[in-house]
């Protein structure tokens, strides 16, 4: 077991088994060493933020989105040690009219990348607040990452 896998451990953090796709696309597409994860919600997690939803709980619908899309990245590639950056993340903010803390949402992903992988985690990012979601899911995040 690696180091970034070690740290999943200790940090009592285990992921949600690979998503299955909802329609016709893959959970996953790479292209060498970038990897593409195409959007995972927060399943558990639903409304808007800003009206049903606080920014607190926006914040955990964005982690929980976050460990969908590094379950997708780890069946694509085996184990999360092979990841050598995070490089951008999109994520799209169910959000109530007038809304505007998009970010500070966001903020459960990145926090939680950067706990993970450390300076390998610090990414590039979006917080997009849209009017609805899937499902009426909280938040929809993607992630291109560089591995191994």
């Amino acid at each position: 077991m690696g180091e970034i896998e070690r740290r999943l451990n200790e940090l009592g953090i285990e992921l949600p088994p690979v998503p299955t796709p909802i329609g016709n696309y893959l959970p996953v597409n790479r292209h060498g060493n970038f990897v593409y994860t195409s959007g995972q919600g927060s399943r558990g997690i639903r409304g808007q933020v800003g009206g049903e939803l606080s920014v607190d709980q926006g914040y955990e619908a964005a982690r929980d989105a976050c460990l969908r899309c590094l379950a997708a990245l780890r069946g694509e590639i085996g184990t999360l040690d092979r990841v050598k950056k995070i490089f951008k993340v999109l994520g799209f903010i169910n959000s109530a009219p007038g809304f505007g803390q998009q970010p500070a949402v966001l903020n459960g992903c990145s926090d939680l990348l950067v706990k993970i992988f450390g300076e390998n985690g610090k990414h590039a990012r979006s917080a997009i607040g849209t009017s609805a979601l899937p499902n009426g899911i909280a938040v929809e995040i993607e992630m291109l990452v560089i591995v191994e």
